[in-house]
């Protein structure tokens, strides 16, 4: 199967892991579907054939369309990237997948597992591979001729999708009869859950509505697919920005290495012999927590915090409101009581009931850590004559003065012993340590997007097996979005016959130093690095024969990505890669042991900034009518939950990039939280043992976590690499909490 297809059925990266799917909450507009069509007759069929061998033949002289060439199996033509051929190349791959699924559905030969749902598995591959090098313009290279062929493109891919996938009545029949006998039908285990996967997606993106009921889903659809891609544009253009350091006097307080990145972004928007903090996290926090200048603190802090909120042509209120509604709309057709109904309904925690009581339990001890970190801060903010309460522009300012007096240390002092080629390096030796992965860089052998991007070939270290290929893009640029993520161009599979293995890449917004000078990067950015390469080792690893089963869902998919930060500050990473960039020599132990009495110092303000957004996406998508005031919503919310004011949510609604630009976090902040429970659980399986590097606990890891992908339940998974289920108290004390 094309991910396209999966995605266009809802499956991908939010497939279930639990139960069989409960029947939609109510019965009012939807119904049954009718009686399967009769059998087509060959003629149709041999038609359907026919016109799928035009369009390949099309398809495969289009560079944007046709399989990938070149060394280990083919790898992406990111040297024909070109925003002009995409509108035709979307339109070929659209055109040919209708072919590709009117074959399917023509066929007079009874529905079977191979000849409808394997066929599926390899259905739209065309257009997924050009879907695929279009998000990476899109992520990455989004300059407007991209903008406009996605503000062109999204609406008529989301039609595509209704028209072709979610509402063909002959396609469901076929699906619902492999799904009826599929108990005895000879299946195995894992062909049965993805039957089961197929048809609980086609049911959730209202394959049983009525003829009405599907015209307004399908409207619904093609709105909020233009209303995102309008949303992440409106972000972007806000983002690529940056405030501008006039004089030294500005750069007071600022170590000599972020002195010499702003200055390197500066002279990169043609602004020589100033300085400039870029509109991005890895940027603006270094600066808000060394910055002894209030007013520019005040100045950064705003200009970062009011993205999409200015008012202007890039204000994003509007659209979040006409979202929320329209997904309120969906739901209520699909028989759901909310947004978060339908959203969970295919996720481990199954109930946005469940979701809030997690959040709840760890709110109460995050806001009464943060109302202690504050108060520890007055000595320093009546040192420095601060006028009225701490704003949030102050908390790491001052957090970092309180760390310093306290720890005797401060996080600057890091950055010295991370620098980012090492990181990246020691990234990839935590993965060869624990499931046994060797990396050889190939940078300049392949096509890449941007001269920045770097790739690695990746192999089993014992057999010299290929195990995929391994892209990194780390640096910010204009038209590059914002945060750090990991992205998958193609997945592991076997069911064809032949094996096809994962091609993923890490994209992060690391900041350059001075030309020659070393990147060095702070401890959060370090696990970052590791977290987001976590997600990359979960599809490395891959051992699944289906890429319909090949994603996990929203709330474990941050699970393995969040457990490996845990290696950045063990020993035998720091000895060998977190040395110090000038003396080489390790990190004491003596460091070490102020950064692990320091870890639960600033767990009271990371946790409200992140669990303060996750409630208010939960809070935001449990409105039945989805009727919101934007403007207001935010700040109502965080007034009702007691959120202390010195901490702003770590994404602000207008510029929630998570929610606004697809579906696939809305109702789904809260799995970070989630997913961190299994986290926490799991690196006390391997603290336990007495060797972060334990290799039974790895192989385990890699047996039920990592390499089925969602090929098993996941709740299931986790209990046999536990041998139970995971314990929330890991998560408390891991943050400094009382876990009673």
């Amino acid at each position: 199967m094309a991910r396209s297809l999966f995605v266009a059925l809802g499956l991908a990266t939010l497939v279930a892991s639990c139960c069989p799917q409960p029947k939609p909450k109510t019965e009012t507009t939807v119904v049954m579907p009718p009686p399967p069509p009769p059998p087509p007759t060959p003629s149709a069929h041999d038609a359907a054939l026919a016109e799928v061998a035009r369009l390949t033949a099309v398809a495969d002289a289009n560079p944007l369309l046709a399989a990938w060439t070149g060394r280990d199996g083919g790898v992406p033509p990111f040297d024909r990237l070109a925003a002009a051929a995409l509108p035709a190349a979307l339109e070929t791959g659209v055109a040919l997948r209708g072919a590709e699924l009117e074959a399917i559905v023509t066929d007079p030969a009874p529905a079977t597992f191979a000849n409808t749902i394997a066929a599926l598995e390899g259905a739209g591959r065309h257009l997924h591979r050009a879907e695929t090098l279009f998000g990476v313009m899109a992520s990455g290279l989004n300059s407007p001729d991209v903008q406009a062929v996605e503000e062109q493109w999204s609406p008529k891919l989301a039609a595509a999708a209704d028209q072709q996938i979610n509402f063909n009545q002959a396609l469901f029949a076929r699906i619902a009869a492999v799904h009826a006998d599929r108990a005895t039908a000879g299946l195995d285990p894992v062909q049965v859950r993805l039957v089961e996967k197929y048809y609980d997606g086609m049911v959730r993106r209202g394959a049983k509505l009525d003829a009405d009921g599907k015209a307004k889903l399908g409207a619904v659809n093609q709105e909020l697919a233009g209303l995102y891609t309008g949303f992440g544009n409106k972000v972007l253009a806000d983002e690529d920005t940056w405030i501008v350091l006039e004089k030294k006097e500005d750069l007071a307080g600022l170590p000599a290495d972020l002195i010499a990145s702003y200055a390197a972004a500066a002279e990169e928007h043609k602004l020589p012999g100033k300085w400039a903090v870029v509109n991005t996290r890895s940027s603006v926090d270094p600066f808000l927590a060394a910055s002894a200048r209030r007013d520019l603190r005040e100045r950064v802090w705003k200009a970062f915090k009011s993205r999409g909120d200015h008012g202007d042509a890039n204000d994003t209120k509007a659209a979040i409101a006409r979202v929320v509604k329209l997904r309120a709309e969906r739901a209520a057709l699909l028989g759901y009581a909310t947004h978060a109904h339908l959203r969970m309904d295919d996720t481990m925690a199954k109930d946005p009931a469940a979701a809030m009581a997690l959040m709840m339990r760890v709110w109460p001890a995050a806001v009464k850590r943060v109302h202690e970190e504050v108060a520890a801060m007055a000595p320093f903010t009546k040192k420095d004559k601060l006028t009225g309460p701490v704003e949030p522009w102050d908390y790491l300012y001052y957090q970092e003065k309180v760390k310093a007096a306290k720890y005797k240390f401060d996080s600057g002092e890091l950055k010295a012993y991370f620098a980012l080629d090492n990181m990246i390096a020691g990234s990839m030796y935590m993965a060869e340590r624990l499931y046994g992965l060797s990396f050889a860089e190939i940078t300049g052998q392949v096509p890449t997007f941007h001269p920045d991007v770097r790739v690695w070939e990746v192999k089993d270290k014992a057999s010299g097996k290929l195990v995929g290929l391994f892209y990194g893009d780390y640096f910010a640029r204009a038209g590059k979005r914002s945060g750090a993520w990991m992205s998958s161009y193609q997945v592991y599979e076997t069911f064809t016959g032949t094996t096809r293995i994962p091609i993923v890449s890490n994209n992060n917004n690391f900041v350059r130093g001075a030309a020659g000078a070393p990147i060095l990067i702070s401890l959060d950015d370090a696990e970052t690095l590791f977290h987001e390469f976590g997600h990359a080792i979960h599809y490395l690893v891959a051992e699944g024969a289906y890429p319909g089963l090949g994603d996990t869902p929203s709330d474990f998919v941050e699970y393995p990505s969040q457990v490996h930060e845990n290696w950045v500050l063990t020993r035998p990473v720091l000895d060998q890669f977190a040395r110090h960039y000038q003396t080489k020599a390790p990190m004491p132990q003596a460091l070490l042991d102020k950064v692990a009495a320091a870890r639960t110092f600033n767990q009271g303000y990371g946790t409200v900034e992140y669990l303060s957004a996750a409630i208010v996406d939960m809070k935001l998508h449990t409105l039945p009518g989805g009727v919101i005031d934007a403007a207001t919503f935010e700040a109502e919310t965080m007034k009702a939950i007691g959120a202390p004011r010195e901490v702003a949510m770590r994404h602000r609604l207008p510029h929630f990039n998570h929610l606004f630009t697809s579906d696939e976090y809305s109702a789904g902040y809260y799995s970070y939280l989630w997913s961190d429970v299994m986290a926490a659980d799991t690196w006390a399986a391997f603290t336990e043992s007495g060797d972060v590097f334990d290799p039974t606990v790895a192989a385990k890891m890699k047996q039920h976590i990592l390499a089925p992908g969602n090929a098993t339940d996941r709740t299931e998974a986790y209990r046999q690499f536990r041998g139970r289920g995971p314990d929330v108290k890991a998560l408390l004390a891991k943050r400094g909490f009382p876990t009673e």
